[in-house]
This record gives structure tokens, sequence and C-alpha cells, in this order.
């Protein structure tokens, strides 16, 4: 590998809190470490339309607590065509740009591991997702923060649910992962977990319910994650509620994107930091096509096929903690 005098960070794919400290440490170990260092508007779209910024120490000040991502992000057609990627890479050349940083989920890694074959170009990605469910790394920036968010919202529901006596059901995001539904359900207190990994099905759930109720319980809240395999959507599976336990008020709240907003906790701001550390470390040290992960604390470098292409395991142990002390 030639020697990196100057390397480019990006932001793709959805948001999450912390982004913005995991640029800053990039361009901060970049300028450590000898290195020119670009910015990238708008992720790989930014890159196939040359909106480029250079960036310094000093230009990422305040902005470890901010959340989002002031590069901005955007998913990209362009840059899934052969035209689109070759364009991308002229304009990396143009700009004498040796390497390239980028940070997502894992649609930003299977672009980022092709475009790295197709041209020879050192690339390493940084997970950023809240939905935690990149294999080779035990957190993804943003993740902590999100769970958060969600705990304190379920929190607040839960007052309503009581003084009213009503069911709630809670979609939190997650896509095809059940971390964020199961950590939060668990730390919120929820009476029922629904997760995409385990099929609970309708009628173990009424059950479930039901004996909660004749237990004493008066209000209830179930955490339901959007890739949940019970029903089409949550308003399906409240509708079925409904019908089976006579007496029971159901009420649907839907999270949405406030779960990828807000200010980053202190752990995905220290977490963002040692990955965007990691990354141009990994650089100098001649790695590519690999993710910086962290695992049992230490950082550690994972090829991007293992990140995409092996689904990350639940950590089971949890869903029996989750069954006894919502008992």
């Amino acid at each position: 590998m030639e020697k990196i005098n100057k390397i480019a960070v990006l932001t793709s794919g959805g948001d999450s809190p912390g982004m913005n400290a995991a640029i800053r440490a990039v361009v901060r170990n970049a300028a450590y470490s000898g290195l020119k260092c670009d910015g990238i508007y708008r992720g790989f779209q930014g890159l196939i339309e040359n909106e480029f910024i250079e960036l310094g120490a000093r230009d990422v000040k305040n902005t470890i607590n901010r959340g989002g991502t002031f590069l901005k992000s955007a998913r990209s057609k362009d840059f899934m065509t052969k035209e689109g990627r070759q364009k991308a890479f002229k304009n990396l050349k143009s700009r004498n740009i040796d390497a390239l940083v980028v940070i997502g989920g894992d649609g930003t890694f299977t672009g980022a591991s092709i475009f790295s074959k197709e041209f020879d170009m050192p690339i390493i990605g940084i997970p950023g997702t809240i939905d935690n469910d990149i294999n080779g790394t035990d957190y993804t920036i943003g993740y902590d923060t999100a769970l958060n968010t969600v705990v304190e919202a379920i929190d607040k529901i839960r007052d309503t649910a009581s003084s009213h006596d009503r069911l709630f059901l809670v979609e939190v995001m997650g896509r095809d992962a059940g971390d964020i539904a199961l950590n939060s359900g668990i730390g919120a207190g929820a009476e029922e977990i629904l997760i995409p990994e385990e099929n609970l099905g309708i009628d173990r759930l009424i059950e479930s319910l039901d004996k909660s109720r004749k237990t004493g319980k008066t209000s209830s809240i179930v955490v339901v994650s959007e890739g949940d395999q019970i029903g089409k959507n949550i308003a399906e599976v409240a509708e079925s509620i409904e019908s089976s336990l006579l007496g029971y008020e159901v009420k649907v709240t839907v999270l949405g994107h406030i779960q990828r907003g807000g200010s980053p906790s202190c752990f995905d701001r220290v977490l963002a930091s040692r990955l965007g550390v990691g990354a141009v470390d990994a650089l100098l040290e001649g790695q590519s096509n690999i993710m910086v992960g962290i695992e049992h604390k230490k950082i550690v470098y994972v090829p991007f096929e293992t990140a995409i292409n092996i689904k990350k395991i639940l950590d089971t142990d949890l869903l029996r903690v989750a069954d006894i002390v919502s008992t």
C-alpha cells in the first residue's frame, strides 16, 4: 500500500447520535498523525457530486455533543452503478485523497466494500446505527443514546397507562433486530417484549396479558420491535388483543424517528471517539476493506464481508431475564 498523506470521511445511511463525535475523532487523529483530511457532504452521493470540504482539528470543535451528522447523509442510487463509482473515484483522485473512512451501517459497508475492491482504495468502516445490528462489534454508535431515549419515553407513557388502567403497545425501531426492544423493554419494566428473533405468537401474548391481569396488574406496557412477526403492523396486534381480552383498553404509540435524534450519551461519545481514532490507526497500519469495531472493550478489525454477511446473534440470556422480571 502506498503511503497515505490525505484521507476523507463521510457519513451514509440513517443518522445516529455520535456520528459527529466519530467525525471529530477521525479529523483530529488525522491532524495528530500528520495527515490532511477532507469531509464529504451527503455520503456517497456527495462523493459523486464532488461535495468536499477541508477539515482541520479546529473545524470540528463543539461537535461532540451534537446529534445527527453535520456532514449530512443520503442514500445514493448512483453509487450502485459502475459509472457512479467511477465518477466518485475520479473525484477522490482529483483531490489527492489516498484513503476513505465511512461511517454507517451494513448498506454503507456493502457499497464501500465494492468500491474498495474495484479501485484498490483503502477504506475503513465505522459502525454507526441505532439498531446495533452489525456483526463483529458489541455496540454501534447511537445505540446507547437510542435506548435511553426509548426508556425515557416509556417511563412517561407508563404514567398515563397507570393513571387510566390502560394497555400501551409501544413500537420501537430496529428493522429485523430486536436489541432496542429487548433492552429497553427490560430497562423500562415492560410486561411483554415482541422481537423478530423470537416469534411469540398472538395466542401466547394474549395468554400472558390475561394472566397478568388476573394477578392484579391493571395496566401494562408491551414493547414491539418494528420487525416483529406477530402482525403486519402494531395496529393489527392492538385489534387482536382488544377482540380477545374484553375490558382491555389498548393504546398504540409509535416512537419513530425521535429515537434517532438528540445529543449522544457519554457512552456513545466515548465509543465514537475510540472508533474514530481506531479507523485512522487502521489506515496507518495498512488495513483496508475492514470495519473497526469493539469487542470486550477492545478495538477489533472485522472484514466487511464478516460484518455484512453474518447475522449478529441476539443475547438469548436477556430473553430469560425479561421473562423472569416481567412476572
